[in-house]
């Protein structure tokens, strides 16, 4: 798995200290028949056991796929308790807390995630803090409780000097870090902390320390600092360098506008058709609007021109379309070039198209 392929859900979190208040809406029944269809198709993928792999055939990066399906679902309004997708939620658990080493890491034994085993194991606390809350079983929640703690600390001790994470602990890399697998943890630690678990303070906020360090001349976020710092800024980076300052509540901070900007200016709503890598580009890129609503980027930025203001309706009316055109007719979704599989794709676009349900407290505005 390169390190790209999963830089989309690093830092989905969007509880925004300070932002505007705003309200979540109905989805727009023109878009649920595309849902239904693409959650109904991604519960058939589910493996016995309770877990997914990367789809069409294929049983790769079990870890990082059982959590993105799994907070697709959970973004449906199903929990373990309740739903349509109750029983394949509950599965889901039960395969994730068996994963749970005795030192805290949450997978990573699997062939395909075991040089790169922070993505599965922030994407296990991304779907295991998002769940916890609905638990309703005494002994399994207690579990739950135990893993997570663990699974937060051991995220805390992975953690380089310089405040970011790369594919394997600080320990294991020689303190490598890179921003996709930073965005990762900050992400996994705050559904975590959500969950009401402690999480030390500054590992969050050095995380987004990491992150305006690593932003270059060009107001983008880098690939890597121990890698040197340089290169072109990257969208999808700077997009969840968004999200991540806003859930740490640097809603006015100026870097965190810089990234904005940045974005606003390379990234394309996706219109008429798809382009490389739009999955995860958009995954933070929706996000991000979303937490506006329709008046947050006047606020953000009150100088700005009326032609210039982005609201969340306008980009869901373009991005939906356009998404709904290139889903397969078994509801799937392809398009990720660097072979990770449909699981991925169908799990990030049908989180992105759910945002409106607001079912998880990390989604609400």
């Amino acid at each position: 798995m390169r390190h790209i392929m999963l830089v989309a859900l690093g830092c989905v979190g969007l509880l925004l200290a300070g932002a505007p208040a705003a309200r979540a809406d109905e989805i727009p029944g023109k878009y649920k028949p595309s849902i239904n269809k693409g959650l109904d198709w991604l519960a058939k993928q589910q493996f016995r056991d309770g877990h997914w792999g990367s789809g069409a055939g294929q049983d790769a990066y079990p870890v990082a796929m059982t959590g993105l399906a799994g907070v697709a679902l959970l973004s449906e309004g199903s929990t373990m308790r309740e739903g349509k997708y109750a029983d394949n939620i509950k599965r889901a658990v039960d395969w994730m807390l068996a994963r749970a080493q005795p030192n805290g890491k949450i997978g990573g034994n699997n062939m395909n995630e075991a040089n790169h085993y922070m993505y599965g194991h922030g994407f296990a606390m991304l779907f295991l803090g998002s769940v916890y809350g609905e638990e309703p079983d005494g002994d399994r929640r207690k579990k739950m409780e135990e893993v997570l703690t663990a699974a937060a600390k051991y995220s805390f001790d992975a953690q380089t000097r310089e405040g970011g994470w790369g594919y394997v602990s600080a320990k294991d890399s020689g303190n490598f870090d890179e921003g996709s697998v930073t965005v990762t943890q900050m992400q996994g630690l705050r559904a975590v902390r959500n969950a009401g678990i402690v999480v030390p303070p500054d590992v969050i906020k050095n995380g987004v320390k990491y992150l305006e360090r690593s932003t270059g001349p060009d107001g983008g976020v880098r690939y890597s600092l121990a890698s040197g710092g340089g290169g072109a800024g990257s969208p999808a980076l700077t997009a969840a360098g968004i999200c991540c300052g806003f859930s740490a509540g640097e809603y006015n901070n100026k870097i965190v506008k810089g990234w904005f900007e940045f974005c606003q200016q390379r990234i394309p709503f996706l219109g008429g058709g798809r382009f490389g890598h739009d999955e995860y580009t958009h995954y933070y890129y929706g996000q991000a609007l979303y937490s506006l609503g329709e008046d947050g980027y006047a606020k953000l930025f009150p100088n700005s021109k009326d032609a210039a203001k982005l609201n969340w309706k306008a980009y869901r009316e373009s991005m939906f379309e356009s998404m709904m055109k290139s889903q397969q007719s078994d509801g799937s979704w392809g398009g990720g070039n660097w072979g990770v599989g449909p699981v991925y794709v169908t799990s990030m676009f049908l989180t992105l198209m759910q945002l409106d349900n607001a079912a998880l407290p990390i989604y609400q505005r």
